[in-house]
């Protein structure tokens, strides 16, 4: 049982000191039971309070250590490093949150330096009786899986696999490229958005590290850091890719060309039942679309399907079936990307009352030169160029009711739409942008901004109301806070601007993967600031816009951090594991299987020996989370570092 203990404070500059009366609580900390030295420091995760704390452990030979500072979250693995350089095991530390639970939490002095002295109390008393903790070796599989074939997965693969990792690359649809493949050209700069991606793309499918795995989707992950065991399903294409040529002859011969919605084009165009996404997909590969296709929902097709006949190459198979492999990694990465938000429901904007109501993305589609126009812009009910055009900001986002978040990229989508449409139908068109505020913050959007405001561009702030159909056009009222007017636009097209949401499976997934999601159902970052690219769970990182909204540029920076995050544990042969996870004890277990059933890791099995049944658990596999531990009825399941003869104690004296 530890005796000797040093308690150390920690002002957090005025953090905790406006609040919290230090100097009396240094001094309460020395009148407790086992504490041999109390001291405080302004700063003590600094360098000279780091020092502070070993030399104290050297000269009054303390077995373990209760550090009152901020969260355990923000520096508890530091002050275990700390510790440890002083000469004792790193678990034998406890950490006083008097900072987030004192200091953030109250306004009176009085009482939050009474409740910092009940902290200290039940840290001191847990301290007391801490056991040295040994980290177990782990040994690590050095490849790693990409979940996600959008900029965010192929720059993080990229990046893993010019490291000399093998990489395995999970997109969902039959191409990579996601949703930057869509666009036509990029902010601020204006480059080509194809002449950008598709490099990238190529590098993909050529690199010797990579293996793309499209037309895919993680349906299991198990194990921990280090080894992961990956279950990915692999959806049959009816097309044997290594025939297949990609001449497009079958798509053209196709009882059902133009008769089935392009979802790569957001519904403005029509395709057949065997189709490739776009001109430049990786791969150049056709697939049959299963709901369909008359061969695969009818069992025949006409006298015989026309794409059999067209394919010289004899690459299509009906009879291909669903396969799952399974892939060992060490770590993963997620990319899953974004949705945009349906703006259906939403009626004041008349998205489904009018087919001049569009997206940003469908114009992205118009303006391509890729798209289902050929480049033109076009009205969708006429087929004319339209002479005015009106964008709506702000759809869906940063409202109460709806997306209380900022989408991000929608200022500046809007402005470089504008653009380019003045450089397609010249002056002669009238744009107006109903805006709530233009936030043009990244490197060259200011200056973007203002050249769009030299334009003949009308700027309202302010949200306009229903937009509502008047014969030829479009009718919107709109309250300028600026001049304090009410303006009645006249318009023929409408571009809605909607906010970017999580993923529709972005819950389903979630718990698949085993990681968070925060209030907004993005997925959860470790810290927001120093783990931006961390999950709470180890060896799984988030990168792009599955994380929240975020334009080209973030996302790129985030993928290359999370693939070097990655690469810190791909490049070791071996980790520690975390020691603070449940033991059995095999005595007092009853084999009721309770535990069981709420380990989400799939940690804990039952055995049988000598005619008793017992739970065991897999340390490589439990992380620590405390689950069984409070399902178990007998007290069997404990967990190291919160063990009841540790926790129970330190309640009490807090209480």
């Amino acid at each position: 049982m530890s005796n000797k203990i040093g308690v150390f404070v920690c002002h957090c500059g005025i953090n905790i000191a406006s609040l919290v009366d230090v100097k009396a609580l240094t001094s309460y900390a020395k009148t407790l039971d086992g504490v041999v030295v109390s001291k405080d420091y302004k700063y003590m995760c600094s360098d000279v309070g780091a020092n502070l704390i070993k030399d104290s452990i050297k000269k009054y030979n303390l077995d373990s250590v209760v550090i009152a500072c901020c969260s355990p979250r923000m520096h508890e693995h530091t002050f275990r490093g700390v510790v440890e350089a002083g000469g004792i095991n790193r678990f034998n530390l406890e950490i006083a949150n008097i900072r987030e639970q004192c200091s953030w939490a109250h306004e009176d002095k009085k009482r939050a330096t009474k409740k910092a002295e009940a902290l200290v109390r039940g840290a001191v008393a847990k301290a007391r009786l801490l056991e040295p903790l040994e980290s177990a070796k782990i040994k690590v599989t050095p490849e790693a899986l990409v979940i996600g074939g959008g900029i965010a997965g192929i720059q993080a693969s990229l990046d893993l696999a010019e490291e000399g990792h093998k990489v395995y690359l999970v997109e969902k649809t039959p191409s990579i490229g996601g949703r930057m493949a869509q666009l036509d050209k990029t902010f601020p700069t204006l480059d080509c958005s194809g002449c950008i991606l598709t490099p990238k793309m190529m590098e993909v499918a050529n690199h010797p590290n990579i293996e793309l795995l499209s037309y895919s989707e993680v349906v299991g992950v198990e194990g921990s850091v280090g080894n992961y065991k990956v279950f990915i399903k692999k959806k049959p294409r009816y097309i044997d890719l290594e025939k297949c040529t990609g001449c497009g002859d079958c798509v053209e011969a196709c009882r059902l060309n133009g008769r089935i919605i392009n979802e790569f084009d957001m519904g403005m165009s029509k395709r057949s039942a065997i189709y490739m996404p776009f001109p430049q997909a990786i791969p150049l590969k056709c697939t049959i679309d299963p709901n369909h296709c008359l061969m695969l929902t009818r069992g025949k097709c006409g006298t015989g399907p026309l794409c059999v006949e067209a394919c010289e190459a004899g690459a299509i198979d009906f009879k291909q079936k669903e396969k799952e492999v399974e892939v060992d990694v060490g770590a993963i990465v997620v990319a899953t990307g974004y949705d945009v938000m349906d703006p259906s429901s939403l009626y004041e904007y008349g998205y489904t009352r009018s087919d001049d109501v569009i997206t940003t993305l469908e114009m992205e589609r118009l303006i391509s030169s890729s798209g289902p126009t050929g480049g033109e812009i076009l009205r969708p009910s006429t087929g004319e160029k339209p002479k005015s055009i009106t964008f709506a900001l702000c759809v869906g986002s940063r409202d109460e009711t709806e997306c209380t978040w900022c989408c991000r990229i929608g200022c500046m989508s809007a402005l470089k739409q504008v653009y380019l449409l003045k450089e397609k139908l010249g002056d002669n068109v009238e744009i107006n942008i109903c805006y709530t505020d233009i936030r043009s913050y990244g490197k060259g959007y200011e200056e973007f901004y203002r050249n769009i405001r030299g334009l003949k561009t009308n700027f309202f702030r302010g949200r306009p109301s229903e937009v509502r159909n008047a014969g030829n056009h479009l009718s919107i009222d709109i309250f300028d806070t600026t001049t304090n007017k009410l303006f009645e636009i006249t318009t023929e097209l409408v571009v809605l601007v909607p906010a970017l949401v999580p993923r529709a499976d972005a819950d389903d997934f979630a718990r698949l993967i085993r990681v968070s999601q925060s209030g907004d159902g993005f997925f959860l970052e470790a810290h927001p600031k120093l783990r931006p690219m961390d999950t709470f769970t180890g060896g799984i990182f988030i990168a792009g816009c599955c994380q929240g909204p975020k334009d080209i540029q973030d996302t790129v920076a985030m993928a290359s951090g999370a693939a070097a995050r990655v690469a810190t544990i791909l490049s070791k042969k071996e980790l520690e594991a975390e020691p603070q996870i449940a033991c059995v004890d095999e005595d007092v277990c009853s084999g009721c299987s309770l535990c069981i059933s709420v380990c989400a890791y799939k940690a804990i099995e039952l055995v049988k020996e000598d005619e008793k049944s017992h739970a065991r658990l897999d340390e490589a596999l439990c992380k620590g989370c405390g689950a069984c531990v409070g399902a178990c009825p007998s007290g069997a399941m404990q967990q190291h570092g919160f063990k009841d003869k540790q926790i129970l104690p330190a309640i009490e004296e807090t209480i």
